[in-house]
């Protein structure tokens, strides 16, 4: 129509959605962990005892080997909060000492055993022709070897050397921690194994192998990042057996010297006591108990962050 001018129909201008900011694996991996609530609770817990006797100590300063026969096997009291042994020493101040060794031979036998088992499983993993069967020999071989009769006859054999070598408290450690992690690679090795047979096939490997990356440079850089959740997981898991097995060792009075009290060692001199002082084997048992439960936790909350697959 002349004169008269078409009017274009209104529109709304598009309203853009913001964008959500990237989310960093280590954020997305920490709001997954949050989301389980018992590997929550088991950090503090286990947060709480590592404090404990790392500070401890230091605000409860009563010297381990103070003794007083006028206060032997009593009970909880404020003056000693979780009772005595058959010397009159106060059991908190020895197992926050104890604590130390225990936990710390946990850890370090957990860093010999994810070591050696990400080593021979990455080899084995890698391998084409003869190195896996060869290696995967000799991890089932130490599988089928009984550990524990094998620890006593390791312990028997070495113990003076290493104790000349190192001194009485160092050498009984750097022989646990050696003969534990030597002898709970094997779980993890078969992980890892399993991993690198699995990823070495993927495209950003067979990218990385048409650049001109060696079989090193593949394990190091693009293999093994992505097999570190599982073996995360197990190092968790190794923790609170090397725990278990130096507990074990020290019951059976193969561990640390008597004057050294371990939460095993403490266990052990409490077992003739158990009618009259039950609170001396309590304690320390308890202490196991919960370090041992919060890790296996911890590590079944890792295990639920780090698989992509899981919907949290």
């Amino acid at each position: 129509m002349a004169g008269s001018t078409l009017a274009s129909p209104s529109v709304d201008p598009v309203v853009a959605a913001p964008a959500s900011a990237p989310v960093s694996p280590g954020r997305e991996t920490w709001r997954r962990f949050r989301r389980h609530k018992l590997a929550m609770i088991s950090t503090f817990v286990l947060a709480f005892l590592v404090l404990g006797v790392v500070i401890g100590p230091w605000l409860w300063p009563i010297p381990i080997n103070d003794i007083d026969f006028s206060a032997q096997l009593h009970g909880p009291s404020w003056e000693h909060p979780l009772g005595t042994d058959d010397l009159g020493q106060d059991i908190l101040a020895r197992m926050m000492y104890g604590g130390r060794i225990s936990l710390a031979v946990g850890l370090a036998a957990m860093i010999v055993a994810t070591i050696v088992g990400v080593i021979i499983g990455a080899f084995a993993g890698m391998s084409r022709k003869y190195a896996d069967p060869a290696l995967m020999w000799v991890t089932d071989l130490f599988l089928s070897l009984p550990q524990l009769p094998l620890l006593l006859l390791v312990i028997y054999l070495f113990r003076e050397q290493l104790k000349a070598l190192f001194g009485v408290e160092g050498g009984v450690f750097v022989l646990i921690v050696v003969v534990i992690g030597g002898l709970r690679w094997m779980p993890v090795a078969r992980l890892v194994r399993a991993q690198f047979l699995s990823l070495r096939e993927k495209e950003f490997v067979e990218a990385a192998r048409a650049q001109g990356a060696t079989k090193l440079r593949q394990m190091v850089a693009h293999i093994l990042p992505n097999a570190l959740g599982p073996v995360i997981v197990a190092a968790t898991i190794e923790v609170s057996a090397a725990i278990i097995a130096e507990s074990t060792l020290s019951f059976l009075g193969l561990g640390f010297p008597p004057d050294i009290p371990t939460w095993g060692r403490l266990l052990f001199d409490a077992k003739d006591h158990l009618d009259s002082a039950p609170h001396w084997a309590l304690f320390p048992g308890a202490a196991i108990f919960l370090t041992v439960l919060s890790i296996n936790f911890i590590g079944d909350g890792l295990r639920d962050a780090l698989d992509p697959r899981r919907v949290i």
